[in-house]
């Protein structure tokens, strides 16, 4: 039985990495690229009320590539890793409101500038803090990457202030809001909309933006010379013909709702379930399906570690206590970047976000539960293993029939706690694009504004699904013992 459920394991695996791998190659009857993009970036990039992204760069690539009869899959995430994406030729291009600077052009190439715009430094309403000088010895709020935020750190020992990052746009507002900072640095079109549509800060510098330069579309320096080609081309069309103005009007002259919903929708959890209830259950498959895949391959990876570190051969002990060490000893988050951004830099082929969060998940959690697999047989009493023998059974025979099945029973309550920490741990790979729970929430923060109803709802989904898994492994462990 058990035989039999490995071998489906292994088949539903290899299905979906080649399905992943596959996907690439859907579109053969025309050229066919991957677009990376910040996902939480209003008005250039954000979701509507159906879940689909919209915004003026996306409605200006969408408008560009019918003209140009090309199709693109879009890949959005946290905009560092957008644009790592594109420099490590895990995507053919970016757009995100990345403006054109000399450092970036060493490595990308850009497209015509399509947006004109400037830097805009922010407090929150009621703030005692009215000139740049006022905030000496204060905490400034920055996204990472951004123009904004070098320009912003480019002022910080003329004035003083301290420095802290953030990922997203939306938690950086709220780190000023709630006053957990003094103040931050925004794209002044970004910041000019959100205070449009509810979000409680004040510009500074309203006729006097700082840093003033254009946004541009990004591909890796020296290639992709035919899809920047094309995308220039397609916006001289759109700003000839007016499509290009009706865009921007689309956008900057009309309110949020008119994309995300009404705002009733917002006012309780009820509505925000309601109004979103298709996300959260698409968000909670891709988590519900790492988890299942991360435990079974990751229990199958770390059993086998564990198996080797109690091996009679040295040279199997040693490599098992050097994998451990090494995926122990790695962030997740850092092990995820590797695998999917640093790794394809080496290797020449793209490994697709799902795939490359799965791996993660395996390396990481087979590390720990390696661990534990060791210490469990190693807990066994000695006196075990020497009865065995004086029985005339092998060293391996002797493990297979006496030590293991003793050793994984007392395993069993660090298996439980492992099946958690992986449920929980699958969280960290929103940071690579996976539209799983939490990015699923940070999107919706993004459209709404709504961070405690959102993230509440979001908490109490991952309670439950605990709960749940907890009770599980709690009955699986009654039959057991």
């Amino acid at each position: 039985m058990f035989k039999k459920r490995f071998i489906f394991a292994v088949t539903l695996v290899v299905a979906l990495l080649s399905f992943s791998l596959a996907a690439d190659h859907i579109h053969a009857d025309k050229p066919h690229y991957t677009i990376s993009t910040d996902a939480t970036y209003p008005p250039f990039d954000f979701q509507d009320k159906n879940n689909d992204y919209i915004g003026i760069d996306q409605d200006i690539l969408k408008e560009i590539a019918k003209r140009e009869n090309f199709t693109y899959t879009l890949k959005p995430m946290s905009f560092t890793s957008a644009a790592q994406l594109v420099a490590n030729g895990q995507a053919d291009g970016i757009i995100a409101g990345m403006a054109i600077t000399d450092e970036r052009k060493e490595v990308y190439d850009n497209s015509t500038p399509y947006y004109k715009t400037g830097v805009a430094w922010i407090v929150k309403n009621g703030s005692e803090i009215k000139s740049l000088k006022d905030l000496k010895g204060k905490t400034v709020a920055l996204k990472t990457g951004t123009a904004a935020s070098e320009y912003g750190k480019s002022l910080q020992k003329k004035y003083g202030f301290n420095i802290k990052y953030f990922n997203d746009t939306d938690t950086m507002y709220n780190d000023v809001v709630v006053g957990n900072s003094a103040a931050t640095f925004e794209d002044m079109p970004v910041i000019q909309y959100a205070i449009k549509n509810g979000v409680k800060l004040k510009v500074m510098n309203t006729n006097n933006p700082g840093n003033a330069g254009s946004y541009g579309f990004f591909v890796k320096k020296g290639e992709n010379k035919e899809l920047l080609a094309s995308f220039n081309r397609g916006f001289a069309s759109i700003k000839k013909d007016g499509t290009y103005d009706k865009i921007i009007k689309k956008y900057l002259g009309a309110p949020a709702s008119d994309f995300t919903g009404k705002k009733s929708d917002n006012n309780s959890v009820l509505g925000i379930l309601k109004a979103n209830n298709g996300a959260f259950m698409r968000g909670l498959w891709q988590t519900l399906l790492l988890t299942i895949l991360g435990i079974i391959l990751a229990s199958i990876w770390g059993v086998i570690l564990g198996v080797m570190g109690v091996s009679q051969n040295s040279a199997l002990r040693g490599l098992s206590t050097t994998l451990i060490y090494i995926f122990r000893g790695l962030p997740l988050m850092v092990l995820a970047f590797f695998i999917y951004i640093g790794l394809p830099g080496v290797i020449g082929t793209k490994i697709p976000a799902f795939t490359a969060g799965l791996i993660t998940l395996i390396l990481n959690e087979g590390a720990y539960t390696g661990a534990f697999v060791r210490g469990g047989f190693e807990a066994v009493d000695k006196g075990q293993m020497e009865a065995a023998r004086s029985l005339g059974f092998t060293y391996n025979r002797s493990m297979r029939k006496v030590i293991m099945p003793q050793g994984l029973k007392i395993m069993v309550p660090s298996f439980i706690n492992q099946f958690i920490i992986t449920l929980k741990d699958t969280s960290i790979l929103s940071a690579i694009g996976i539209l799983e729970l939490t990015q699923t929430g940070t999107l919706i923060v993004a459209r709404n504004s709504q961070g405690f109803r959102v993230w509440a709802i979001i908490a109490i989904i991952y309670l439950i699904i605990i709960t749940l898994l907890t009770w599980l492994s709690n009955w699986v462990q009654k039959k057991i013992q």
